[in-house]
């Protein structure tokens, strides 16, 4: 889990981008640390993460997440026996528990990787 937060510590989003192309910045930032995860994975009926390396899943979020939704969507994820941790990449920073279920969360903002504080 270290090494994936470490990868994509690395990304330098641009303010204004698409959900789809941070999917494209998350992917190559793991690929270029030599991790390669699965991309749209179902986890169960009607749940889908944006990626699964290993048993760490990372769902990436557009702009600041609401709080109560993106919690009830990390304990969804946390009950699941694929995943062991998650980390929730996000464009703006958002609190979020240390653990759901007893598993790790972790959360890495992207503005704030530029040392933007929005």
């Amino acid at each position: 889990m270290n090494e994936m937060i470490e990868a994509l510590q690395t990304i330098r989003a641009p303010v204004h981008t698409g959900e789809y192309h941070l999917h494209d910045m998350v992917r190559h930032a793991l690929a270029e640390h030599g991790l390669h995860p699965a991309h749209e994975v179902k986890l169960g009926p009607r749940m889908r993460i944006d990626f699964k390396c290993g048993s760490v899943g990372i769902e990436v979020k557009k702009g600041r997440p609401q709080p109560g939704r993106l919690l009830g969507q990390i304990r969804r994820y946390l009950a699941c026996e694929q995943l062991d941790a998650l980390i929730i990449v996000s464009e703006r920073c958002t609190q979020v528990p240390k653990q759901v279920n007893g598993k790790p969360v972790r959360i890495v903002s992207l503005y704030k990787l530029w040392g933007i504080s929005l």
